[in-house]
C-alpha cells in the first residue's frame, strides 16, 4: 500500500494537525525521525508523497541527513511525486531545486499576516483563503525561489512565504501548529523570545486567544492540504 513519509527533525517539531488531516481522510504515512536517528530511505517505492517538517538547523548545516533528503527530494520531483514542506521543510525543497537560502532580515516568531499573490497558481492552491491571514512563524532564515516556481504567498518582512511547483508547495510559515505546539515551543525557546519586537512576540502574545487562532489556521490548513492531497487521492482511487 502506498504511503506519505513525513520527515522529522525535532521531536516537538512533528506533524501536528497534519497528521489529523491525514488520519481524517484515511491516508497512510510513516514517520521518519531523523531525531532519533533512523535514515532517509534511498528508494521511493510504494510513496505516494514526501513531507518535511521544520527544525532549528540551517539547511546550510553539513548534517549528512541534509544531503540525504535534498537528494530524495531532487529524485521525487523528477518523478513529479507531491512534495509538501514547512519552514525548514520548504528550504530543503528549495535549495533540493537550487534555490538559495540565507537569513532573512529579521525573525519572525509568532503571529504574523501572510498576503496572497496575485496570480494564477495562488488562486488554484488558495482558493477559499483570505486575500490576507494569520499564520504561525518561527524562522530566521528564508527560501528564494527557484527556477521553474512560483510565489504565492508573502509577508511584509519575508517576500518568499510559500511557492509551489507542479505538485509540490513549499511554506516557510507554519499551518501545521497545534495549541500545545505553540505553547511548547514559546516555553522551550524562552530565550529566543525574551526581547519581543514588530516581529518577535512573546510567549503571552503568542498564546493569546490560541483556542481561536488554532481554529482559523486549521481551516486554513485545511484548504492547503486538500490541495496538495488531491494528486495523491486521485492515483488513490484510479488503482
Amino acid at each position: 500500500m502506498q504511503h506519505i513519509l513525513i520527515f522529522r527533525h525535532l521531536a516537538n517539531e512533528g506533524p501536528g494537525y497534519f497528521s489529523e488531516f491525514l488520519q481524517r481522510h484515511n491516508v497512510a504515512y510513516r514517520l521518519i525521525a531523523i531525531d532519533k536517528n533512523q535514515p532517509v530511505p534511498d528508494s521511493l517505492d510504494n510513496v505516494a508523497g514526501l513531507v518535511f517538517m521544520g527544525g532549528p538547523m540551517s539547511v546550510n548545516d553539513p548534517l549528512p541527513w541534509i544531503a540525504d533528503e535534498l537528494r530524495l527530494i531532487q529524485q521525487a520531483f523528477r518523478q513529479d511525486l507531491p512534495m509538501l514542506g514547512h519552514c525548514l521543510g520548504g528550504q530543503l525543497i528549495s535549495k533540493a531545486l537550487g534555490g538559495q537560502i540565507g537569513p532573512n532580515p529579521v525573525k519572525e516568531i509568532g503571529w504574523l499576516p501572510v498576503q496572497r499573490a496575485q496570480n494564477s497558481e495562488a488562486q488554484d492552491w488558495l482558493c477559499g483563503l483570505p486575500e490576507n491571514f494569520e499564520a504561525f512563524h518561527w524562522h530566521g532564515e528564508t527560501f528564494a525561489i527557484p527556477r521553474g516556481a512560483t510565489t504565492i504567498l508573502s509577508s511584509a518582512h519575508c517576500p518568499n512565504q510559500g511557492f509551489v511547483i507542479g505538485n509540490t508547495l513549499a511554506l516557510q510559515c507554519h499551518v501545521e501548529m497545534t495549541a500545545d505546539m505553540v505553547r511548547d515551543w514559546a516555553q522551550v525557546n524562552d530565550t529566543e523570545i525574551a526581547q519581543p519586537s514588530a516581529t518577535i512576540q512573546s510567549a503571552a502574545q503568542m498564546t493569546e486567544r490560541l483556542p481561536e487562532r488554532i481554529e482559523e489556521l486549521h481551516q486554513y490548513a485545511d484548504l492547503l492540504y486538500t490541495r496538495w492531497l488531491r494528486p495523491i487521492l486521485s492515483a488513490k482511487q484510479s488503482n
